[in-house]
């Protein structure tokens, strides 16, 4: 498929381990203002697999004594060393199919639902007294029923999930990597940097398209001295879509890795990314890094981001990745097939662009997959005005991903249900906005209509889905030499405040969408 060269995934097992001076010296800017790396080494485990390669330009420098050839039966493959027998007796015995895990999370789900809507048969009852039944089920179901189903599903999925450990490759593809940068002379050099200390063990190519910028992007650009950097200049302000299928058409690798220009990639997130894709199923045409916040220390608006995305959307997009559909590979950091990408026509010419690039992508049939470990920080918008109009334009990309794929939602696979509850969101976003928040204002008074103390029967779901979201991601960042900053004035905005804020933001996105006002790609 896609031009492959079929090679081995070295075998082992190996262990990698960097000195408190490497990890120290090449990464402490890296998380700025968000996240210290802990003191000591970092250690990292691989275990045998056979794997193929899926690229037709294939750097086998890391592994001299190896070469990739063109496909051949896996009896021509070179000899691969083996677990003992009863290692993979154990370990098949210890297995579950994705399938089975799925069907258990919707059966824990599916229960959860059921005692809840029975604990708030009698809060329905109240409601319906005085608005009647349609609109006692609308409020109570949209701001407790079908949120606790989503808790229920997130938590059953989290306690199951064994991610397949990430392996190392014979030879690494070589990359085309695409940067569309906009007015970001402030931040383009250290992007660039990041790159050149990855010591990615293949080829790459970095393309910055300058999108027409106004400042001395194009400049600082031209003038740093490396020999895998190019520059294209866009002829005026195209809009992100267009400078990246600029790119997208000079690129000369099988392989895409799109990249923001003010971000800055944590050690070894380009290798992370493409061992993941490479050992993912072949079936896998796109991976999503994992984006973490870079400017936390800021002020109380980029703290709170800083759990949003490292509490809240990361272990999202692993339990969506669990059941083969990842909904957003983010154009921020993410990894493509470039001749899937031009059978789709590139990145789509609308505010959400990489939603519905994903959307398209999923609609073809084809997996999307997320690299938990390949970390990327990125500058998060440090003003209430930044981020509104940013959640805003992610809801509208969803609208716009609903309206040129709405086959999606039929489409006979496990992530379906993910698309579902997309198909959700505007109806618990307004509950929320217009029914729960006077909610909490009249139970301030004592009138418990909508919010009360049963409400806070409903809780235990979401407090264990919150507990289990926090355990797996501080694993991934002690794997990586990474300890969670102490943020607790974020954390408590973030836990009480956040949705006060958020979800009217996306209820204005919708409605933006809907009555066609005039879109602008804003802060991403």
């Amino acid at each position: 498929m896609h031009g492959r060269r079929h090679a081995p995934c070295i075998a082992g097992p190996m262990v990698k381990q960097f000195s408190p001076f490497e990890v120290l010296g090449r990464t402490n800017r890296d998380a700025e203002g968000k996240f210290l790396l802990a003191a000591g080494s970092g250690v990292q485990y691989d275990t045998p697999v056979e794997h193929t390669l899926r690229d037709d330009d294939v750097d086998d420098r890391s592994s001299p004594s190896v070469s990739p050839k063109p496909w051949s039966p896996a009896a021509d493959l070179p000899e691969i060393a083996s677990e003992p027998p009863e290692a993979n007796v154990l370990r098949q015995r210890r297995y579950v199919p994705v399938p089975i895990k799925f069907a258990v999370a919707v059966a824990t789900s599916t229960t959860w639902l059921a005692l809840t809507t029975w604990i708030a048969s009698a809060w329905m009852h109240d409601l319906a007294a005085m608005a009647g039944w349609p609109v006692a089920i609308g409020i109570v179901a949209g701001i407790a029923l079908i949120p606790g189903f989503m808790s229920a599903f997130l938590a059953a999925s989290l306690l199951l999930d064994r991610r397949p450990v990430r392996r190392r490759l014979v030879g690494y593809p070589s990359l085309s990597i695409l940067i569309a940068a906009y007015n970001e002379e402030a931040s383009i050099a250290e992007t660039l940097q990041s790159l050149a200390l990855q010591g990615y063990p293949g080829q790459f190519e970095v393309i910055v398209i300058d999108d027409g910028s106004k400042d001395d992007t194009a400049g600082i650009v031209a003038a740093t001295p490396y020999l895998w950097l190019r520059l294209l200049r866009q002829p005026r302000n195209m809009g992100k879509a267009a400078a990246l299928n600029r790119g997208l058409a000079e690129a000369r690798h099988h392989l895409i890795v799109s990249l923001d220009a003010d971000s800055y990639l944590y050690r070894d997130a380009l290798r992370n990314l493409v061992e993941r894709y490479m050992c993912d199923p072949p079936s896998t045409l796109a991976v999503a890094g994992t984006m973490l916040v870079r400017n936390s220390r800021n002020n109380w608006v980029t703290k709170v981001q800083e759990w949003d995305y490292f509490h809240g959307i990361a272990a999202i997009k692993r339990v969506q990745s669990l059941f083969q559909g990842t909904l957003v590979a983010q154009g921020a950091f993410s990894i493509y097939d470039r001749k899937m990408l031009k059978e789709i026509g590139g990145w789509f010419d609308c505010v959400g662009e990489d939603i519905v690039l994903t959307w398209a992508i999923l609609n073809r049939g084809s997996r999307i997959g997320h690299a938990e470990d390949a970390c990327c920080f990125t500058k998060a918008p440090d003003t209430l005005r930044q981020f509104i109009r940013q959640r805003q334009r992610w809801a509208r990309g969803m609208m716009e991903a609903f309206r040129r794929f709405p086959g999606i939602l039929f489409k006979p696979r496990m992530s379906t249900l993910f698309v579902w509850w997309n198909l959700f969101f505007p109806w618990l976003d307004l509950a929320y906005t217009v029914f729960f928040i006077p909610g909490i204002v009249l139970a301030a008074f004592g009138v418990y209509w909508i919010a009360g103390p049963l409400t806070l029967a409903l809780l235990p779901m979401a407090l264990l889905m919150n507990f289990l979201m926090f355990r797996v991601s501080s694993r991934m960042f002690a794997a990586l030499g990474l300890r969670v900053r102490r943020n607790v004035s974020g954390f408590l905005v973030y836990a009480f405040f956040y949705s006060l804020i958020l979800q009217p933001a996306c209820v204005v996105g919708y409605f933006s969408e809907l009555l066609g006002l005039r879109k602008t790609w804003g802060t991403k």
